[in-house]
């Protein structure tokens, strides 16, 4: 039922919205989403730190923009193979990595982010290098393009709702019971006899493959892309987007990156300390609301309808 409330909310938006300025700042809201929603499955509800996700976003964005901009592919045809690229690669890198844990796998997949961001600087024959890679083809069906406008409000946000469907409908299966025991303690979980190994590279390479599709859309929504778009700062901006929209939650990665993104709009006259101002947000928020805005509020929520003498809804399950 939410998810139907959620996609009527996004079409009553697209249709109230004219402004192609306030089009392009929701459908990086939306990307972003992507990004965090990925991510959140991954350090959330599995309980595996990563610090390096920007990698897959670029692996997504750079796939599709070397197929279609030097080979002439379709953007359609160069979807499924920057999607396969990534999630192959994040198999690749997960069985290894995945037998680490806490701050190492943390520094691990640092590692990784950094190996990918060098190497798209340094293959500058395919990826531009500094300069970037320009002459990326829009999105299009037909004659209608797809990559600017209402247009491409509604692909992003349409793939938005559908990755939320996905995700929240594996959260609340047995598979989602089981990431849950696996970051609440892994020996436990294997002691139930649940393969936390096999688990682990699955939720990985579902990380991976949201992180690129998000890194697809972004390489067709602006027509050029940079290796500085998916460097060590950007996945920082993941993590807290993750982290101060709520970790294990769904909706909180769509509240963390509604922040996140508006944050630099908001505080431009900052720019040049945007990553004082971005830890100084992450600080308040553990400080005062440690389990994220979406807990938190509710939180709030809850104890307010306690003063007022109003049954509390969580007590009632």
């Amino acid at each position: 039922m939410r998810n139907i409330l959620f996609a009527v909310a996004i079409l009553l938006a697209g249709l109230g919205i004219s402004s192609p300025y306030h089009f392009q700042l929701l459908t990086f809201i939306g990307i972003h989403t992507l990004l965090a929603l990925g991510l959140n499955m991954l350090m959330g509800y599995a309980g595996q730190i990563s610090l390096g996700h920007a990698a897959f976003y670029g692996i997504g964005a750079y796939t599709t923009a070397i197929l279609t901009a030097h080979f002439n592919w379709s953007p359609w045809l160069a979807l499924p193979a920057a999607l396969f690229l990534a999630v192959l690669i994040a198999f690749l890198v997960a069985l290894p990595m995945l037998k680490l844990s806490g701050y190492y796998l943390g520094m691990g997949t640092l590692g990784f982010g950094m190996i990918t961001y060098v190497l798209i600087r340094e293959w500058s024959g395919f990826t531009g290098g500094d300069s970037g890679l320009v002459g990326i083809p829009p999105l299009e069906i037909g004659p209608v393009s797809l990559s600017s406008g209402r247009a491409c409000f509604y692909v992003v946000w349409g793939t938005v709702v559908l990755g939320f469907i996905v995700c929240e409908r594996l959260v609340n299966s047995r598979v989602g019971r089981a990431l849950r025991a696996i970051h609440d303690s892994e020996q436990a979980a294997c002691a139930m006899g649940i393969n936390t190994a096999q688990l682990k590279i699955s939720v990985f390479m579902l990380s991976a493959f949201l992180a690129a599709l998000a890194g697809f859309l972004y390489a067709h929504l602006v027509s050029f892309i940079s290796p500085n778009t998916f460097d060590f700062l950007t996945s920082i901006r993941i993590v807290t987007m993750v982290v101060i929209g709520g970790m294990a939650s769904i909706w909180g990665s769509l509240l963390g990156a509604t922040l996140i993104t508006l944050l630099p709009e908001w505080l431009h006259i900052f720019s040049d300390y945007e990553m004082v101002v971005y830890g100084l947000v992450l600080m308040v928020i553990m400080i005062f609301l440690p389990q994220g805005l979406t807990r938190g509020l509710l939180d709030i929520y809850e104890r307010s309808k306690r003063r007022a003498g109003v049954p509390s809804t969580t007590a009632k399950g």
